[in-house]
């Protein structure tokens, strides 16, 4: 399938434009000479600018439909010329985007009605997966490592990387600020970060100042961590990630993150957590799940970074 022109919608969150890594690269490995670009949201334009798939990044504010410059402007720009849309997002947006303001004649991919090339029943498909599926719809290639390997991201290693601990364990405490029950309790944090200190890893901890009050009370209880929160870009925590040598924490972007560096990735999940769709996928990563998610132990998740091969020993 021959495309010229190719745009992929991926508005966010975090966690589904890393699932989304394999489809970009399949695109690109399909489509080698295409003018391939990504409509995305401004906290992920830096990270997507370092991609080596995309040609060309685009921001969406997605304002109010009522705004009607804003919404001209997305009618101009879902009209220049594609061969191809590719709708990752699939959302009640994304939908009136193809209803109201896409030109007929374009091979939409996605879930609105009446696109002309619909996505099959994903459910109980894992996010990456579903969004593989959709690329090779449009042409993709499945890549192997080496395609998808992530040293896109070495230019983004920043001072702060460089500051890293030489056998560095971290901790990811944060998570959205509207699903309370994705957070694993702070004491349970703490007991991982003193057990982790006794196997002599430093503890470093990761997050947006949007989790200060959080860390704040995991560091007064540990103050043997190093705080790293609020200090760096994406980009720049990938870098990080990428010289760590364990990473855990709850159902959050910056964990899907994690995992698709390599580095020995563990996810903390409560029941509202389905494994089979939401789970991280990378070379070496894994999750711990309870039943409501403080039923987790932190010897659970040490159990399991020692079933990944990561030394617990001292």
């Amino acid at each position: 399938m021959g495309a010229n022109r190719i745009l992929v919608i991926k508005h966010g969150a975090l966690g589904d434009i890393i699932q989304g890594l394999d489809s970009f690269s399949a695109l690109r490995k399909g489509h080698p000479d295409a003018h391939i670009a990504l409509l995305t949201t401004n906290p992920f334009a830096e990270l997507a600018g370092l991609m080596p798939w995309f040609d060309e990044i685009i921001i969406d504010g997605r304002v109010p439909f009522f705004n009607v410059r804003a919404t001209l402007q997305i009618r101009a720009l879902l009209r220049r010329g594609w061969d191809m849309i590719i709708d990752q997002q699939c959302s009640s947006r994304t939908n009136k985007y193809h209803q109201l303001l896409a030109p007929r004649t374009v091979n939409w991919f996605g879930t609105a009605k009446g696109a002309s090339n619909p996505y099959p029943d994903f459910t109980g498909v894992n996010n990456n997966q579903r969004m593989l599926v959709a690329a090779r719809m449009a042409g993709g290639i499945d890549g192997d490592a080496s395609d998808n390997a992530m040293d896109w991201l070495d230019g983004a290693v920043g001072e702060l990387a460089l500051q890293m601990p030489a056998k560095a364990a971290i901790l990811v405490p944060g998570c959205s600020p509207a699903k309370p029950q994705k957070r694993w309790h702070v004491t349970r944090f703490v007991a991982l970060a003193e057990a982790l200190q006794k196997a002599e890893y430093d503890v470093v901890i990761v997050g947006t100042n949007a989790e200060r009050a959080t860390v704040d009370e995991l560091i007064a209880a540990a103050p043997f961590c190093h705080d790293f929160v609020g200090k760096t870009s994406l980009a720049q925590l990938a870098a990080l990630f990428r010289r760590g040598d364990l990473v855990v924490g709850n159902d959050t972007g910056p964990v899907f993150l994690a995992a698709r560096t390599g580095v020995p990735t563990i996810m903390v999940m409560g029941a509202d957590t389905d494994p089979s769709m939401s789970a991280p996928t990378g070379a070496n990563c894994g999750w711990v799940r309870g039943t409501v998610i403080d039923d987790v132990t932190p010897q659970q998740v040490l159990e399991k970074a020692s079933e990944m091969g990561v030394s617990l020993s001292g």
